[in-house]
């Protein structure tokens, strides 16, 4: 579990660096200047200048618009939706730059506060999973704020940087001279972030983020996906614990509720690895695991009152998932 969530750390890490890099390359971005994308280092429009000076017929124009524009968008988008309908929102714990922020000032406002949220209504036990112990400590709000604050002007400097070509924006930044226009987008932004990450960054990735939501439908739709299964048989083992699975879920949601309860869970497995903290000594391991194919019908099932057989595999130590 320690392996899976080092390994979770580092695909977040490397992708905000390409978050942040893939303008500066042209790896991707929208040049509003020269009014098409830069992809991989090439220009990527849709063929259609020849069209217009005559140079090819219509018949060749719509043959570009399919290759260059249509098949490579709808390409993106189907894979995207494989490997939502079978893992779930796997991007959103794994590799999204928002997502990756929101886990950030969590941990840092829980350290504050007590809470990963403002707007919790009861601080988290101070006892970890693994048996340590985080006290809130107001004096984190000196490093919280200026964090949240330099996070949002992050944020804002790269969207701008997808639309403007990064060599005018940062020479600006460096020398003073931003325009008029770029200094009011920096400021909105930054000041749209502070609020976002500050105050609603749980409830945006919940209800407003796109990318989430059809991830989640696409998830929703396959009873054998990927998901964090409960073993039920066992619940009375968990009486001992503090609900650390609960605690420590970036999304507030709870990982032993029914599949239907968990639209937004992320995969990011930290449920898990709690369980199996707290059950370290247990011979018979932990509660909490990724399950798929057969040993995800129960949890599926039970969103329609129905309850499947676990197959005796599926939460057994040592066994086939």
């Amino acid at each position: 579990m320690a392996n899976i969530q080092r390994n979770r750390l580092l695909a977040q890490a490397g992708f905000f660096m390409l978050f942040l890099l893939a303008p500066v390359f042209d790896l991707f971005r929208l040049d509003l200047n020269l009014k098409h994308f830069f992809f991989l280092g090439m220009h990527w429009t849709l063929g259609l200048d020849d069209f217009v000076a005559g140079k090819i017929d219509a018949t060749q124009a719509a043959i570009n618009i399919v290759l260059r524009g249509g098949l490579p968008i709808l390409g993106t988008i189907a894979f995207g939706v494989w490997i939502s309908w079978k893992y779930g929102r796997l991007y959103c714990g794994w590799l999204c730059p928002h997502f990756s922020v929101v886990e950030t000032i969590n941990q840092l406002m829980r350290r504050a506060i007590g809470r990963q949220s403002l707007w919790d209504r009861h601080p988290l036990p101070e006892k970890n999973a693994d048996g340590s112990i985080t006290k809130a400590y107001p004096l984190y709000w000196l490093v919280l704020l200026p964090l949240v604050i330099a996070f949002a002007f992050l944020w804002a400097i790269a969207l701008l940087t997808y639309l403007l070509p990064p060599a005018e924006i940062y020479g600006n930044l460096w020398h003073g001279t931003l325009t008029r226009n770029q200094g009011v987008f920096l400021t909105a932004g930054t000041l749209a972030f502070f609020v976002e990450f500050m105050f609603a960054r749980h409830l945006f990735c919940r209800y407003a983020c796109a990318v989430g939501l059809f991830q989640s439908l696409a998830w929703m739709g396959n009873r054998k996906a990927l998901v964090i299964g409960f073993d039920r048989r066992r619940a009375e083992e968990c009486a001992d614990c503090n609900a650390a699975c609960d605690n420590v879920c970036p999304m507030r949601i709870k990982p032993r509720s029914i599949k239907r309860h968990m639209f937004t869970c992320t995969q990011c497995n930290q449920c898990a690895n709690a369980c199996t903290q707290v059950q370290a000594d247990n011979p018979r391991g932990t509660l909490l695991k990724w399950v798929d194919h057969e040993c995800a019908l129960d949890k599926s099932a039970r969103d329609f009152g129905h309850h499947e057989n676990i197959p005796a595999h599926c939460y057994e130590p040592g066994k086939k998932k």
